[in-house]
């Protein structure tokens, strides 16, 4: 299999803002993540962030254009923004409401995996 750039170009991106947003939440917001009470949410969104984005790196790496590596690196990637976009947004708001979202880019997450499981079974 040869590597998909693009995805590898936009998983390298992902991880970027991982790290950024997590050295932003540990630094620049921490004063208002700890009043909000989200500090753990904060670092719950940047650590699955990261981890997602470095399988996103390596599904591109190794991925190619094959259905189900395509379709595990769409429900990797769109997960992984729901994920920790919902709790990003959570803990920087306090609205407990955007809670019921985070749910749906974990569902995303586990079909992601279990896609990747998938291939290697074929």
């Amino acid at each position: 299999m040869t590597p998909n750039s693009a995805h590898v170009r936009i998983a390298a991106l992902f991880a970027a803002f991982a790290v950024i947003l997590g050295a932003f939440g540990a630094h620049a917001l921490n004063g208002v993540l700890v009043a909000n009470g989200t500090l753990e949410v904060w670092k719950t969104a940047s650590q699955y962030h990261l981890i997602h984005a470095l399988a996103l790196l390596v599904l591109g790496l190794v991925g190619g254009t094959e259905k189900l590596v395509t379709w595990s690196w769409r429900c990797l990637g769109l997960g992984t923004v729901i994920f920790s976009g919902s709790l990003y947004v959570l803990a920087l708001t306090n609205i407990k409401q955007l809670g019921a979202i985070t749910p749906i880019g974990g569902l995303l997450m586990i079909v992601g995996w279990l896609l990747v499981a998938a291939r290697r079974w074929r």
